[in-house]
């Protein structure tokens, strides 16, 4: 069952039922939501857990700057509208600031929060380069250190950039 953007509660009912092997479901350094309530829920009923955009789309690489521009017809163009760009900058800047401490890389560190919870099965990083994949296939998985995951749940961020924006299209 693929969960709905940014709405793991929605899927509770389906996960309690076990009629189902597993969840795809947003999860990442940002949207921490689905650890509260979907994910012990998973581990109680076997039911495995999709992690999807691990890299917030994009900006957990920390490859955007405050002068990112998207290519025409990029639905990130709307996701990053108005001061949504400026904010996640700011944010992934505080990120990357506290990885130093730990001499960790932030796409390294994104994908590896997300396979340290017990819960999750798999990540699904997206990849727009063949150098992309060649890194996310290399990633010598180890857990993030206690410490260090403590102090990522203060980077749990509310908020839905999905609303306002049109569906993307498959």
């Amino acid at each position: 069952v693929s969960v709905n953007d940014h709405a793991p509660e929605t899927a509770l009912k389906i996960v309690g039922s076990r009629k189902i092997d597993s969840v795809q479901v947003i999860y990442n350094l940002f949207d921490q939501s689905s650890k509260h309530e979907l994910f012990p829920l998973c581990r109680q009923n076997n039911v495995g857990v999709i992690a999807r955009v691990p890299f917030d789309e994009g900006s957990l690489t920390g490859k955007l700057t405050l002068q990112t521009k998207f290519p025409p017809g990029d639905w990130r163009e709307k996701y990053f509208k108005g001061e949504r760009l400026k904010e996640t900058v700011k944010r992934v800047e505080q990120l990357k600031e506290l990885l130093a401490e730990y001499q960790e890389t932030l796409p390294d560190a994104a994908l590896r929060f997300c396979l340290t919870d017990p819960a999750v099965s798999t990540v699904i990083p997206g990849m727009r380069k063949p150098e992309h994949l060649v890194a996310n296939s290399q990633l010598s998985f180890r857990p993030v250190c206690s410490e260090l995951l403590e102090r990522l749940k203060s980077h749990a961020w509310q908020r839905n950039f999905y609303v306002g924006t049109q569906c993307r299209s498959t």
